[in-house]
């Protein structure tokens, strides 16, 4: 009887090694038919994470600029470092003083997240309030990103106290001159000018100054414009915000220790919103807040050391990270580096839930309008910036299996579409294959 038993398993085993190698040579074959990958750098490696078993690699131990890929760093970094709910205000009460500093979350009064409780907590308050800036925080902008960005609404800054999305809305209408300006504190900082930009409202690089055209439109359109944060400015934001008065302090008290902590929103409202339409700017706080959280220091540095010693040290090669977000052109993963992190933030997540906090291909968020089937197969990651595109994450089978990938490309000289065309035919492969 063992012997027979012994014998159905070395079939099985043979038959399932047989089975994922005619499936592993229909990908290669497939691989080999498709041109564009050799008009650049490009890595992929397929992994079945039940089996344990590389289904398939090229080029899988190179580094790459992942892009925003990076941010599933960020998503486990959370993950790891944040409970259920976010840290907002760090604060002490004495006597009839109320002392509170920030502590990076970019929920208040940001439109894109729920309601967030900073703007209760401070508004019932009957103390006096002061707010005081951290001693120790991070540059505006992080290493590697272009200067020339801070007017783009994909390059927020990163600040210890985030209001609106550090960003001021424009909502011009058709046929009208002036835009409507939220929060409207920022209405008597426009300026005119006969100058045509690339987009309708610039911004002076170290002032909130906001220059537009004042042709009337065509057409209704708005436009978010990232703001250059101060002290001054987010004490100045939450007077006319609360419309009762906030002081400025620079040093904490004598015996104040601000040791009691206020929570906002759920975390995973964070990642869901990060995630599904590659949020840069809720990106960069969550490494903020993370960092304050192990270190009490705003320092993105401190974030990542802490969990490249203790959480990522399993990784096949060291992940070059250096921001929260992907836009710094600094960062460096190779594919079977994020395959694995991808099988770590897998064993955290339960999978209906993990699979809907991710862009779904034909469905929702960054491949909305890539990857369409009639049952969606794609879950995963995107990244772009020049001449790189990144995609990583699930994919569904028509067997049933959640394989885990990652399919990075680099410094290539054609277009995007044709990239994600050969894409498409390799994960199609996959879809039908194991």
């Amino acid at each position: 009887m063992n012997s027979l038993k012994l014998l159905f398993s070395v079939g099985f085993l043979i038959l399932l090694a047989s089975t994922s190698c005619t499936s592993t040579r229909v990908v290669e074959k497939t691989w080999r038919s498709i041109s564009v990958f050799e008009k650049g750098f490009t890595g992929l490696v397929i992994y079945d994470p039940v089996k344990k078993l590389t289904l398939f690699e090229h080029n899988g131990n190179k580094y790459f600029t992942p892009a925003s890929n990076t941010k599933l760093f960020t998503f486990y970094a959370g993950l790891k470092i944040f409970g259920d709910s976010i840290p907002a205000l760090r604060y002490q009460v004495k006597n009839d003083s109320l002392v509170f500093s920030g502590t990076g979350d970019p929920s208040f009064l940001n439109p894109d997240l729920p309601h967030s409780k900073i703007y209760e907590f401070l508004n019932t308050r009957n103390e006096n309030l002061y707010y005081l800036p951290p001693e120790y925080t991070e540059s505006t902008f992080g290493p590697g990103w272009s200067w020339d960005w801070y007017a783009a609404s994909y390059a927020a800054e990163r600040t210890d106290f985030p209001m609106y999305a550090n960003r001021v809305s424009f909502h011009f209408l058709k046929g009208i001159k002036e835009p409507q300006v939220k929060p409207g504190i920022f209405s008597d900082s426009l300026s005119i000018t006969e100058t045509i930009f690339s987009a309708p409202i610039n911004r002076e690089k170290n002032r909130n100054i906001f220059i537009y055209n004042n042709q009337k439109k065509e057409k209704e359109f708005s436009q978010n414009v990232p703001i250059t944060y101060s002290p001054n400015l987010v004490v100045e934001l939450l007077n006319d915000t609360l419309h009762k008065k906030i002081e400025l302090i620079k040093d904490v008290p004598k015996k104040y220790y601000l040791d009691q902590t206020l929570y906002s929103i759920p975390a995973d409202s964070l990642y869901k919103r990060m995630l599904i339409v590659s949020d840069n700017f809720i990106a960069e706080q969550i490494l903020l807040m993370a960092a304050n959280e192990i270190s009490d220091s705003l320092r993105s540095r401190n974030a990542i050391n802490f969990m490249k010693e203790n959480y990522l040290m399993d990784l096949p090669d060291e992940p070059m990270w250096y921001d929260g977000s992907g836009l710094s052109v600094n960062n460096k993963f190779t594919p079977r580096s994020i395959v694995k992190l991808l099988e770590k933030i897998q064993q955290e997540v339960p999978q209906d839930k993990l699979l809907g906090m991710l862009p779904t291909g034909g469905v929702s968020g960054t491949i909305r309008n890539d990857y369409k089937a009639e049952e969606p197969y794609v879950f995963a990651k995107t990244g772009t910036l020049r001449n790189v595109v990144a995609l990583s994450g699930y994919l569904k089978t028509k067997s049933g299996k959640i394989l885990i990938f990652s399919f990075l490309h680099n410094n290539y000289v054609i277009s995007n579409s044709e990239i994600k065309k050969g894409m498409e035919k390799i994960l199609i492969n996959v879809r039908d294959n194991y």
